[in-house]
């Protein structure tokens, strides 16, 4: 029984709940006790991986008392009621324009141009629809067929890259990834776009390597192209992690606002911003890169409301939770924060490459996460995969996802750590033991594992892959 339920055991005794079978497809016919209904509820996720032995997710698994309680004490407002939480709107307005002087916004304005989003993927689904409207708008001006959009990034896209190619017909042209080329290769880039892309977008915190893409460097040589071309395609920064990353351990990195044809950057706030989920920003240049079309008011509720997003109702807990976190970590917090993660993150990849029987991708860990793969010669007689490591790693409690990599690279199998806020040099150091105890119970192996025979066969086990792009 868990020690924080206030359970009445007399309650529980004659309640026939904990014998019959929970809900599966049908609301039960009578209440149940709030003591009860709650222990079920906590009991049936008791089995899973603990958040702070989750090194597979990106999201926030660890904000203080203070936040949580005020976070808590939220839980029930809904940020788009704007006339009755009139507070929560200028403090979302406060979040935005932290972030647009974080990335070096040259908008004058004293309200910079922006908008929360549940996530950085309702983020970046924003940006990508900015671009396209903008381009749209120009080529019915000029009188030229617009039927036809396109946006270029590399095969390392996140799933909702797919989802937003998807839902608006617009053609994704992915640059493939190579051993020479680990990120977006702008030279590959500009050889995709014509006169109808919409932009290009660079990824600051790849999910698949968490590597950064050059953005200067593709500003650069876009510059270039557009002057040679007459176009004017922009660039949206995919920076879901980067985006607090950056600013903050590598300031002088000039891939933001800064550049020329940066117009528009999305982030995730329930990632490296440092709060649960959902949350998510976008930012823009200047007001005249956020199309008109995509602000939309309504009479809700006795006022107008104007609102920006794909959602209309959500969460305000999370503002708050952005909120205090600058207000409570400032920028030399968010700083040691980040530092103190990357710090943790060096640590696993030097004793990763200690082990024999690996090779790290790249020597270069800019953001706090990092994929390994196995020895190409050890791989040639190994009994185990790194399937097995995971699956293994996950009876002690841990998840570290092993996986493929994007088109070009898909015969690597990969496995990848992330490190955020909570987890711990001593965390770190009992997951290596973990791993070193693991290959020697492999090494053991009379026979090989069925996935490792499935490889060998080139029959994947697909079922259980994990990967970013929902495949």
């Amino acid at each position: 029984m868990d020690n924080n339920c206030n359970c009445n055991n007399d309650e529980l005794l004659e309640n026939d709940a904990f014998v019959n079978p929970t809900p599966t497809d049908r609301i039960p016919d009578n209440p149940t006790p709030p003591e009860v209904a709650y222990q079920i509820v906590k009991d049936e996720t008791y089995p899973q991986t603990q958040p702070k032995l989750n090194l597979a997710t990106f999201v926030t698994t660890y904000m203080d008392d203070y936040a949580t309680k005020l976070m808590n004490e939220a839980i029930n407002i809904n940020y788009i009621d704007e006339t009755e939480y009139p507070r929560i709107a200028v403090m979302n307005a406060k979040c935005i324009n932290i972030i647009a002087n974080l990335w070096n916004t040259p908008e004058t304005a004293a309200w910079k141009t922006g908008a929360l989003a549940i996530g950085s993927s309702e983020a970046c689904m924003l940006g990508g629809v900015a671009a396209w409207l903008r381009w749209r708008a120009k080529r019915k001006a000029q009188n030229k067929p617009f039927d036809k959009p396109n946006f270029v990034i590399s095969s390392a896209f996140q799933v909702v890259w797919e989802k937003f190619a998807m839902l608006w017909q617009i053609e994704m042209r992915t640059v493939p990834l190579t051993l020479e080329n680990t990120t977006l290769d702008a030279k590959e880039a500009l050889k995709m776009c014509d006169e109808n892309t919409i932009c290009i977008v660079p990824i600051m915190g790849v999910t698949w390597t968490g590597l950064n893409d050059d953005v200067e460097a593709l500003d650069a040589a876009l510059e270039e192209y557009n002057k040679q071309t007459g176009f004017d395609i922009p660039i949206h920064v995919d920076a879901a992690s980067g985006g607090f990353i950056l600013p903050f351990v590598d300031p002088e990195n000039k891939w933001d606002f800064r550049l020329k044809w940066v117009l528009s950057i999305s982030t995730s706030g329930h990632k490296f911003g440092l709060v649960y989920p959902g949350l998510g920003w976008v930012v823009w240049k200047d007001k005249q890169y956020l199309p008109d079309k995509m602000s939309f008011s309504v009479n809700y509720l006795g006022a107008e409301v104007t609102q920006v997003g794909l959602n209309f109702s959500r969460p305000a807990a999370q503002i708050l939770g952005q909120y205090y976190q600058f207000i409570r970590l400032g920028f030399s917090g968010y700083k040691k924060v980040q530092s103190d993660s990357l710090s943790v993150c060096g640590y696993l990849h030097s004793e990763i490459a200690k082990i024999p029987v690996f090779k790290n991708y790249s020597n270069e860990i800019p953001n706090p996460l990092f994929i390994w793969y196995m020895d190409p010669e050890y791989d040639k007689t190994a009994k185990w995969t790194l399937y097995d490591l995971q699956y293994k790693l996950q009876q002690s409690g841990w998840m570290v996802p092993a996986y493929t990599l994007p088109s070009n690279l898909d015969n690597f199998v990969v496995m990848r750590v992330v490190c955020k806020q909570g987890f711990t040099r001593d965390m770190a150091g009992m997951l290596i033991n973990d791993i070193k105890d693991a290959i020697a119970e492999f090494e053991k192996l009379d026979y090989p594992t069925n996935t490792r025979v499935d490889i060998s066969r080139a029959q994947n086990d697909k079922k259980q892959m994990f990967n970013h792009t929902g495949k």
